[in-house]
């Protein structure tokens, strides 16, 4: 079990990381007719007591306090917890896409760093690094060794601090150092190109703040490029989702005014709501419904023609949360084929609330906060996506050859304590198992043989050889599609372990 854990969650790092959204709650009083616990309070008190009077060596009370705080949120599911102050910052900054850094997308290659693209007007970009360079050292740092984490929080800091990068180029077969001043960078969460005359390919990495502006200006640059586009590919394939604004946003856009894109349902009366393609639901995430002037609506700046375009959303594993939110209102109301893989299945809101009570929104909390569940997701025709995801149209593998390893991404539905779907019982599902097992063995073998050589990487997304990429344009074209022979519907897996 140890090693199919270890393998599943190398192949899937950072597929999880993210995939939330945020929704301002006011306090709510407690139900005086339902009395407190009070003996399972006295039991607490009482092994408080126990563990700071009689452990080994002394405890601090304030760790006991906050320890047991954690425990208890994130007892409840995969997703609820307890965010100390020093974590607040890091967490607010996946919401929001600002940071400051240095300025690049990376990925890894041979256990060092590589600049997939510098940030247009970044620090990074302005220092003159450029896509492909390897980052071999970080400061006195050396890079190999260290995960995808650990190196981006060693070239994050402060506004205005120095970090200094050894860049190796492979074009000039050299190295060299390049020192950086650190700012707050706008992480681009949007990509698009028109991949060939009349068919245009639009990456969604993650919904932040951003993502809606983003949106609008990659769109009017592929307009301009070609105007008479017969066919869009809306990638949210490995989009963790993030900011439930702007996935209605980016939704509406391509939808019909006032449609419904999705729904929430949970025992609060505010985590119940029905959000539409209406700027009201998009432009005021956390003020629907209160009598005040709209802002101007981004949207509008968009051709008539991106309602009707003719299109194809990719997802795959790693799309969850606020894409799954999109590609589910696409499919349901027909204006989308889905392709791809069944998505991660990430249906439940977290609800964001800073316990200083002067605090009103997690950017601007200085304390602790507590993210914690609140309600499910349905899309429009009332589908849970918690624990199922989206089940593409149309089944795709991730190369020609067939799946490979895709049966190893982790789903919400193989996390401990996943929140049910809240739509019937959840079966085991034995043929996924079985997958996982033959994928696990295959991966291992592929990595023996290897030996010292890395596993060849996939192909970069939107490029000439992303397979499901090609796929979606034969779809457009109505041309043959080399549809997945393995592939099923993967159902939600073992309620014993729900709660």
């Amino acid at each position: 079990m140890g090693s199919k854990l270890k393998v599943a969650g190398w192949i899937t790092l950072g597929a999880v990381a993210g995939a939330l959204t945020t929704m301002q709650l006011q306090a709510t009083a407690r139900n005086a007719a339902v009395p407190y616990p009070l003996d399972e309070i006295q039991q607490l008190t009482h092994v408080f007591d126990i563990v700071k009077n009689t452990y080994v060596v002394p405890i601090d009370e304030k760790k006991l306090i906050t320890d047991a705080i954690g425990g208890m949120v994130s007892g409840l599911d995969p997703h609820s917890q307890y965010i100390e102050q020093k974590n607040v910052r890091e967490f607010s900054e996946n919401i929001t896409g600002k940071f400051v850094g240095v300025g690049i997308e990376i990925g890894m290659e041979d256990g060092l760093v590589k600049v997939i693209t510098p940030i247009e007007g970044s620090p990074a970009f302005k220092a003159g690094i450029k896509s492909g360079d390897l980052i071999t050292k970080v400061d006195d740092t050396q890079v190999k060794g260290l995960t995808v984490e650990q190196a981006v929080k060693k070239m994050r800091g402060e506004p205005n601090t120095k970090v200094v990068l050894t860049i190796f180029r492979k074009s000039e077969s050299r190295s060299f150092t390049v020192p950086i001043v650190r700012a707050e960078i706008q992480a681009q969460s949007v990509r698009a190109k028109v991949v060939e005359p009349g068919y245009a390919w639009l990456q969604v990495r993650q919904f932040q703040n951003k993502t809606v502006e983003d949106f609008v200006r990659r769109i009017d640059d592929v307009y301009k490029e070609d105007p008479k586009l017969k066919g869009i590919v809306l990638d949210l394939r490995n989009d963790p989702g993030g900011s439930v604004a702007a996935s209605v946003a980016i939704a509406s856009a391509f939808l019909q005014p006032d449609v419904v894109i999705v729904s929430t349902k949970g025992q609060l009366a505010s985590s119940k709501s029905v959000l539409r393609a209406n700027p009201k639901d998009y432009l005021y995430p956390e003020g629907r419904g209160l009598l005040r002037s709209l802002p101007p609506d981004p949207l509008s700046k968009l051709p008539e023609a991106i309602k009707t375009v003719p299109m194809v959303v990719l997802v795959n594993e790693g799309s969850a949360s606020a894409s799954e939110i999109v590609a589910g209102a696409l499919q349901d109301h027909k204006r989308a084929l889905v392709m791809g893989a069944q998505t991660f299945g990430k249906g439940s809101v977290q609800s964001l609330i800073c316990l200083s009570q002067e605090q009103q929104s997690i950017d601007k909390c200085s304390g602790a906060a507590v993210k914690i569940t609140t309600a499910r997701y349905y899309t429009p025709s009332d589908r849970s996506i918690q624990a199922k995801g989206i089940v593409p149209d149309i089944m795709l593998d991730e190369t020609a050859e067939g799946p490979r390893y895709s049966a190893l991404h982790t789903r919400e539905a193989d996390l401990d304590k996943h929140l049910q779907s809240g739509q019937g019982a959840e079966e085991k599902d034995i043929a996924r198992e079985k997958a996982r097992e033959e994928a696990r063995k295959r991966y291992e073998e592929d990595a023996a043989k290897a030996g010292k050589s890395p596993l060849k990487p996939p192909p970069e997304l939107g490029s000439p050889e992303d397979f499901p990429l090609m796929q979606a344009l034969n779809q457009l074209k109505n041309k043959p599609v080399q549809v997945s022979k393995t592939a099923i519907e993967r159902k939600p897996e073992d309620a014993t372990n729900t709660n």
